[in-house]
């Protein structure tokens, strides 16, 4: 059975397009707790806010952000998880051309780190015509727990979060061998849709058969759209462990590796899903 997983979600508003007041920031928040956590989650493009002028403030892969995140992350002895506008050389372009991305980091406390490019731009905001889409998903472990981290506008599509059984182990009638323990959502959701921000967390909960955890900010963006947060926490069943909305807070949660396999056990709807594939 795998160990309790700790883990610490910050809600917080943002500096719009200030990297330099973002990471101060990020930095009095996380030296405040001294609780013992695995991972630590912040909202999308947390140095920056939602902003489409990557041509401004997209850092490279060397960038002040990037260390930031590996000095913290040893620091905590914590993952730390968090998306950022980012430039990096795109396959699309010839001669190592440069292309932006919406770009998820999963930052170890060993410095090494995995990434995850936005596959779903928003194109009611434009971010489409900004940066470019990413291609593959990213599962990596912490204590033995297999997560699925993606970015706001991926709730929307839930084929591309579908916690996936063994194709043959299914055919052999065997127990599935489920893509995924945790589902992670960190976004810039705003109020006016924040009822599909909530059900849509719960309904992935349901049917996945997996923790889920929304991190969302608060307040007002340099567009003057207002974000309530309503960060998250739902177990595998659809109910609701922790939410809290129109306040900055920092949460610490511990799931239970007991109750999540319980639940499958008990109710082992995922034997009947459907095969499918995705195409990109």
């Amino acid at each position: 059975m795998k160990p309790d997983l700790r883990i610490t979600l910050i809600q917080t508003s943002l500096h719009w397009e200030n990297r330099e007041a973002n990471l101060e920031m990020m930095d009095e928040k996380i030296s405040s707790f001294q609780n013992p956590t695995d991972l630590i989650l912040l909202p999308e493009m947390f140095t920056t806010g939602f902003s489409m002028q990557p041509e401004k403030f997209a850092e490279a892969m060397d960038g002040v952000a990037m260390r930031w995140m590996r000095e913290n992350a040893q620091k905590k002895n914590a993952v730390i998880c968090g998306s950022m506008m980012m430039r990096a050389p795109s396959p699309l372009k010839r001669e190592g051309g440069e292309a932006y991305f919406n770009r998820l980091i999963w930052m170890k406390p060993d410095g090494t780190f995995e990434q995850y490019d936005k596959r779903h731009l928003f194109g009611l905001g434009e971010e489409n015509l900004h940066y470019t889409k990413g291609e593959k998903k990213i599962l990596p472990e912490v204590k033995g727990w297999k997560i699925l981290p993606l970015v706001c506008y991926d709730l929307r599509f839930p084929v591309w979060s579908r916690n996936t059984p063994s194709n043959s182990a299914l055919k052999k009638g065997g127990e599935p061998a489920l893509s995924y323990d945790v589902l992670i959502y960190i976004a810039n959701w705003p109020e006016k849709r924040i009822a599909a921000w909530k059900t849509l967390l719960e309904a992935r909960a349901i049917e996945n058969q997996a923790y889920v955890i929304g991190v969302n900010c608060v307040g007002h963006d340099g567009n003057e759209m207002h974000h309530p947060g309503a960060s998250s926490v739902i177990d595998p069943k659809g109910e609701i462990l922790w939410r809290e909305s129109d306040i900055e807070c920092i949460h610490h949660v511990t799931l239970s590796y007991h109750h999540l396999n319980h639940i499958r056990e008990s109710f082992p709807f995922l034997k009947d899903a459907d095969e499918f594939e995705i195409k990109t």
